[in-house]
């Protein structure tokens, strides 16, 4: 199978990659390094010549709204417009858990249009929508610190590892489209402040961490449970004690 990886070189893309490559699969990776620009449209139709698949990992260069709106929407059209042209069976878009929840959020609005210009393209597709990382604490911690101490909210909070957003990604990269979304997170939910605090202790570093209800994450304010799925989801394996000890 030929699979087209946007964003192949990021986080998740560059494991993805790996991982397809190993199953025998040839994957292209999606990127301006590799002469394919979702932007412009350089390099799009050469690359899908062939190809089965598009896995849509990439992310605007900033969350702020109207850069994040005019590239989802830039690259959207561009992505659709080409796999039309091709005859490409499967699109994949990587989004987040709880979006329809917090759409005052502009860079949140603009990751929903990019899954609704999907929805109505008449492309086979699956959408993905993930909770935070486990590998996104060290990011709370370093933008809610201040000197010794982290404050952090009590909202709900869910998070899975990187490893088990690829897994699932490959997964599903190489079954039939499901021409739906689904929701993914790990297996276990609690309140964010106690994710952080179990991080420190394992890691014996010295910062405490002050609780608040602000239901802040990041610099946004969320409903309490936005950051977790509602409904049905699909539990990662790796917890995050053990993601923590490594």
């Amino acid at each position: 199978m030929k699979i087209l990886v946007i964003g192949g070189t990021g986080l998740i893309g560059s494991q993805v990659t790996s991982q397809l490559k190993k199953l025998g699969h040839e994957v292209i990776v999606g990127a301006r390094s590799a002469g394919i620009d979702i932007i412009t449209g350089e390099g799009l139709a050469t690359a899908m010549t062939g190809t089965d698949v598009v896995i849509d990992l990439s992310n605007s260069v900033s969350p702020e709204e109207e850069t994040a709106i005019r590239f989802f929407h830039t690259a959207g059209e561009n992505l659709v417009a080409a796999e039309k042209m091709t005859g490409i069976k499967h699109h994949i878009v990587l989004s987040i858990v709880g979006i329809d929840r917090v759409l005052h959020i502009g860079y949140l609005r603009a990751k929903k249009a990019q899954e609704d210009l999907i929805k109505s393209s008449g492309l086979p597709y699956t959408i993905i929508r993930s909770t935070q990382f486990h590998e996104h604490i060290t990011t709370i911690m370093a933008m809610q610190g201040a000197g010794n101490d982290i404050h952090v909210s009590t909202m709900d909070y869910q998070p899975i590892a990187v490893e088990d957003v690829v897994n699932y990604i490959t997964r599903v990269a190489l079954a039939p489209p499901q021409n739906g979304t689904v929701e993914i997170a790990g297996p276990e939910k609690g309140p964010m402040n106690e994710f952080v605090s179990r991080y420190l202790t394992l890691k014996n570093r010295a910062e405490r961490v002050i609780p608040n209800d602000d239901n802040r994450y990041m610099s946004f304010i969320f409903p309490k449970t936005a950051l977790v799925p509602e409904g049905h989801f699909i539990a990662g394996l790796v917890k995050f004690d053990a993601w923590a000890k490594n």
